[in-house]
């Protein structure tokens, strides 16, 4: 008895010992947190699966397969009524890549253009900088898209009284009009063309980058890529007898006949989302900009470069560790400001997929297909600027 008591305080010492052990009670709180979310998710699916069942309405993704019976104005791939919902589905898909992906690009173009901009030392184009990025940063994106929908695109001359653009291009309220290519036998030889000159662009890229690395010499990289993605196609191109025509858009009397035809709810979204978050993206780079040491500059200036040298080779290159985290905050942003697509008609994921919920009543499988849609594209966007961000790090030696 008495060995007992006295191993008593050394056990209660060992148990107070393991439940204060960081390692311990970190395993023990996330095990708590992992039930309790299973849990909620098994009540949540639970309830609904029963509120179905009591409203007589089958769950499932089985009626992907069934006749859409719609038009859709915007169809980046084949489509027609006959289709299935799942066919829709995926031109909703596709729209929101397209306007996503276009977005992206022209944003970043103009968010550079601005935000070193604001950093000039003219005054003009400083405040004219500066002036855009607050107009556009304090108006809520829905208003700005209504804006370019109803204010700007709403206003244009009818079809009959097109707008010629260079290149055969008409713009009018309807959109704008261009020449469509047309793919012949033998076309496929110009995007193999196309393959191989990107490889090639990559391996030079590579190749100059260790070699200034190793001599300090500089290659003309850039023209000699815009050289090579050039000329491989255009070879390609005659090589394959000149498989691509075009067709292009001919004023009629009251319509434009042939090409290809960028909707207005396009060219509004567009528009609205690359200026929008442009402005945002505008102030990353200042900041970015900003955080690199004076003393940087300073240096550039005391060896003679030209102060466009300064920026593109010695700045950018050291602000772009700053600039690309919150950059990809803006890309998973603009996004899913695609959804407001709804407001005026053009065909995205959500616009498609509310046609489809209102017409099957399948609203928990739509909603789902949504967060998953969204879902993946903000993760694959995630990954792609993380590893970007690695490539662009400054690794010291």
């Amino acid at each position: 008895m008495a060995e007992t008591s006295s191993n008593a305080p050394f056990q209660e010492s060992r148990a107070a010992a393991l439940l204060y052990n960081p390692a311990v009670r970190g395993f023990v709180y996330q095990f708590v947190t992992v039930v309790a979310v299973v849990a909620f998710v098994w009540w949540v699916t639970d309830n609904t699966i029963r509120n179905l069942q009591a409203a007589g309405i089958a769950s499932g993704f089985g009626f992907l397969d069934n006749r859409a019976g719609f038009d859709i104005a915007q169809i980046p791939i084949p489509y027609n009524n006959d289709m299935s919902y799942g066919r829709a589905l995926m031109v909703g898909i596709v729209n929101t890549i397209i306007v996503s992906v276009a977005g992206i690009i022209t944003a970043t173009i103009v968010g550079f253009i601005v935000g070193i901009g604001r950093l000039s030392s003219n005054w003009l184009i400083a405040k004219l900088s500066q002036v855009y990025v607050e107009v556009f940063r304090n108006i809520p994106p829905l208003l700005v898209i209504f804006f370019f929908y109803t204010g700007v695109l709403a206003l244009l001359p009818s079809a009959r009284d097109s707008l010629a653009l260079p290149m055969d291009m008409y713009l009018n309220n309807r959109g704008l009009a261009f020449p469509s290519p047309v793919f012949g036998p033998g076309s496929w030889l110009i995007g193999a063309a196309l393959i191989l000159a990107i490889g090639l662009v990559v391996a030079l890229s590579i190749w100059a980058g260790r070699r200034q690395m190793a001599t300090g010499q500089q290659f003309p990289t850039f023209t000699t890529s815009v050289a090579i993605l050039i000329i491989l196609p255009v070879i390609g191109y005659f090589i394959a007898g000149s498989p691509v025509t075009f067709d292009i858009p001919v004023k009629g009397r009251f319509n434009l006949q042939g090409g290809a035809v960028l909707g207005p709810e396009f060219m509004s979204l567009y528009l609205a989302l690359s200026l929008y978050t442009a402005a945002f993206m505008a102030e990353i780079i200042r900041g970015g900009i900003l955080g690199v040491a004076k003393g940087q500059t300073e240096a550039a200036n005391a060896l003679g470069l030209h102060p466009r040298k300064v920026t593109r080779l010695v700045v950018v290159p050291q602000a772009m560790r700053i600039i690309i985290p919150p950059m990809t905050s803006e890309y998973l942003s603009l996004t899913k400001n695609s959804s407001l697509a709804v407001a005026i008609g053009y065909a995205d994921i959500v616009a498609v997929g509310k046609t489809v919920l209102n017409q099957t009543g399948q609203a928990v499988e739509v909603v789902t297909i949504w967060m998953i849609i969204y879902l993946t594209l903000s993760i694959l966007t995630s990954i792609f600027m993380n590893w970007f961000n690695a490539k662009m790090a400054l690794v010291e030696r």
